[in-house]
């Protein structure tokens, strides 16, 4: 996968730093190189890209302000010489937090992360949008239709899948990496051993999901998730 980038630093040292570091980087495609996010903005808008490189401490409009309003899709990477920018940063959901001067070792880790944030972002849609996957389970690939899905157990060393027509598939795996596949709020985390296929729930008894005569617990971990998606779906 190639990710198209831009960088955005108001020190040009810096900022050709970081263009030194995109370029050799094999799956970045750096797109543009700004001196303010006020410069970037028309360019951004025109043609966004996947990744910001993105300095926080800048005249007219600051990189925290400007991934405010950055389309969803546009994930960040901030870089900065001062460490307390570090929470605000994850308040806006940036991937990675770069301390000035930057390493092409803490740049590449940080690319990575990216990299790996996209292709589960990807191979989500193409789950979605072909409505199948497939699963190793017992030395096989075993094609797993999203539709068939009742919910997934997670058990000690593997998960099972089990199915509307009663049968359960066993696949080892865990279970962050399947709920990081799984579209969202299609399937949820209800607990920490169960992913729900929330289409399918038909009745819900005492804040447990009733499946015929299996009771799943909603743990008060992922109760607040759970309950925006049942508000939703429910008339006054």
């Amino acid at each position: 996968m190639i990710i198209n980038c831009a960088i955005i630093d108001d020190e040009p040292l810096a900022a050709g730093l970081l263009k030194s570091y995109a370029e050799k980087t094999p799956f970045l495609n750096l797109t543009g190189t700004y001196g303010s996010a006020v410069e970037a903005m028309r360019d951004l808008r025109i043609n966004p890209v996947h990744l910001l490189f993105l300095d926080i401490q800048m005249p007219e409009l600051s990189g925290i302000e400007f991934a405010k309003i950055l389309p969803p899709d546009t994930k960040v990477i901030f870089t900065t010489a001062f460490k307390q920018y570090a929470v605000e940063g994850y308040k806006v959901s940036a991937l990675d937090y770069l301390m000035k001067p930057v390493s092409y070792e803490d740049f590449l880790k940080a690319a990575n992360k990216a990299l790996d944030w996209f292709c589960i972002v990807q191979k989500k849609r193409t789950y979605a949008a072909d409505r199948f996957m497939y699963v190793k389970s017992d030395y096989k690939l075993v094609r797993v239709a999203l539709d068939d899905i009742l919910y997934i157990e997670g058990l000690k060393d593997y998960i099972s899948i089990c199915l509307t027509n009663g049968e359960k598939i066993a696949s080892l795996m865990n279970m962050k990496k399947i709920e990081d596949y799984l579209p969202r709020p299609e399937f949820l985390r209800t607990h920490r051993s169960y992913i729900v296929h929330m289409a399918k729930v038909e009745t819900i008894e005492r804040f447990r999901i009733v499946f015929g005569d299996q009771y799943l617990p909603i743990s008060d971990s992922y109760k607040e998730d759970v309950q925006q998606y049942f508000d939703s779906h429910t008339l006054a």
